[in-house]
């Protein structure tokens, strides 16, 4: 069996799944992005996408966020740090920091640039009514 480990080692690229979560080529293993945050106290959250979205504002804005990171994760010299931490759902995910080249981080670009919020420990993001 492949541990987690071994399949971010082979990560060959990165493929935006929505706006805060990535799939490992050719693993298929989903990473969700920490944004430099603390695994299970905050991060960063973006609308979910398709049925899992509220409202169609939501999914609307869904889209335009997984289309952002498409294009930051299209670029050359991404490289993704894991410190062992998964999320809490049952696909335990790897909560990772995805940085660009120049050393940003990508969860805290969605933040600054509107396509995703911060998420705490216990509040819902309400992308309908915001």
């Amino acid at each position: 069996m492949t541990s987690i480990a071994t399949t971010l080692l082979l990560c060959t690229s990165l493929v935006a799944v929505d706006g805060d979560t990535a799939r490992c080529k050719p693993s298929g293993q989903l990473l969700r992005l920490l944004g430099e945050g603390v695994a299970g106290e905050y991060g960063v959250d973006a609308p979910e996408i398709g049925s899992h979205a509220k409202c169609d504002k939501e999914r609307k804005l869904a889209l335009l966020a997984k289309r952002r990171l498409k294009e930051l994760l299209s670029r050359p010299g991404i490289r993704v740090s894991w410190d062992g931490a998964v999320d809490a759902t049952p696909k335990h995910r790897p909560l990772v920091n995805i940085y660009l080249p120049s050393g940003e981080e990508i969860g805290k670009k969605l933040l600054r640039e509107g396509f995703a919020r911060e998420w705490r420990k216990g509040k819902k993001v309400d992308w309908c009514n915001e």
